[in-house]
């Protein structure tokens, strides 16, 4: 059940494809803030690792249940009335449209094709392989200028970029604070 207050606590979906750096920031951002961090990557049923770490991308079909799975973790910290930043590729309109909601703001790391397969290039031990970058980059719809959130530069240093989104959130009016 919400809690009496009027404005809902702010959940920050850190949002962009493999590699942009989403799970960094919204480290950095959680820490800042003192608030709960949920990695939209641990919340993936077991298929659709499954099929990314076979290099198949996953489809609509796949992508619901998960995103269901984030709906309810914002849900269940904005009843609770606690802010929170979850990570999620959020990759079309029609996924943010699942995890939107009042209080709900999208951070979109956008980043250059060949610094995010660069990344990818580097990183080790996740599911995702930098095969299916083309892929994320082909369904990547922009965020709309009627969408809560705004576009951060994926190649900023993550304190950089941290402070611009904290900049944002108080810019906006934005609660940062249960």
């Amino acid at each position: 059940m919400m809690t009496t207050q009027t404005v809902p606590p702010t959940i920050l979906v850190v949002m962009g494809v493999s590699g942009s750096g989403k799970s960094t920031l919204a480290g950095v951002l959680a820490g800042r803030l003192g608030w709960a961090l949920e990695e939209g990557d641990d919340l993936h049923p077991a298929a659709n690792v499954a099929k990314m770490e076979a290099g198949i991308p996953l489809t609509d079909e796949d992508r619901r249940p998960w995103l269901e799975l984030i709906r309810e973790w914002i849900v269940a910290k904005q009843e609770a009335g606690e802010p929170g930043v979850v990570t999620c590729s959020a990759l079309r309109r029609s996924y943010r449209e699942i995890l939107a909601r009042p209080g709900v703001e999208f951070v979109h790391l956008e980043g250059t094709k060949h610094d995010l397969a660069e990344r990818l290039g580097r990183r080790l031990g996740h599911f995702m392989p930098a095969s299916l970058l083309d892929s994320q980059l082909d369904t990547l719809e922009p965020l709309g200028p009627d969408e809560a959130g705004f576009v951060v530069d994926a190649a900023l240093p993550v304190q950089d970029a941290a402070q611009q989104v904290l900049d944002w959130l108080d810019e906006h009016g934005t609660p940062t604070s249960p």
